[in-house]
């Protein structure tokens, strides 16, 4: 049995997923609130891409950290991986040239949101800073609003909301990507 939540409502609704087969789309209406709305049964093309590349960068001998998108209520749990430079992370969207897509149907994540430049201080160290792309639901820092001129230093575990979508950094040294 599977479930899956209303994106209007977070109302759970289960059903069995071994009555219908890979690439099959579901309608569904939530019956607390009578919003439809669909999902596709199976493994996305993109999910299995971002694996790829996160297995990728993990057998390289120096790893950048990455970000967990982990309360993102309209799809599924991600680890996207980070490289050295801007990491431009917003919705996926074919043909949209950003390198840290988010597969979500969120509407307030923009297709651009807001970039995690990865660096090297003075004394070799990585550095994590935030930026907005601007965007125009905002990007925040700890339940801050960053205005676009803003740059903010990261640090393990910080956690930034981008529309109705939290994400999480793991540096390169923290335990969870090793």
């Amino acid at each position: 049995m599977k479930r899956v939540r209303c994106p209007k409502c977070d109302n759970y609704i289960t059903f069995d997923e071994t009555q219908y087969s890979d690439g099959q789309q579901l309608v569904f209406e939530c019956p607390e609130c009578h919003k439809q709305f669909g999902i596709r049964i199976g493994t996305s093309k993109l999910r299995s891409k971002h694996e790829e590349k996160f297995l990728d960068e993990q057998a390289n001998a120096e790893t950048y950290g990455s970000i967990v998108v982990v309360e993102n209520v309209f799809h599924y749990k991600q680890v996207l991986p980070l490289h050295m430079g801007d990491n431009v992370i917003g919705r996926y969207v074919k043909g949209t040239n950003i390198n840290t897509p988010i597969e979500t149907v969120d509407p307030s994540v923009d297709t651009k949101h807001c970039i995690i430049r990865v660096q090297r201080n003075k004394r070799g160290e990585l550095q994590y800073i935030l930026r907005d792309a601007p965007s125009n639901t905002g990007t925040f820092y700890m339940n801050e609003i960053l205005r676009d001129q803003d740059r903010i230093r990261l640090e393990e575990g910080s956690i930034i909301t981008i529309g109705a979508t939290t994400l999480i950094l793991r540096t390169a040294n923290s335990k969870d990507n090793e």
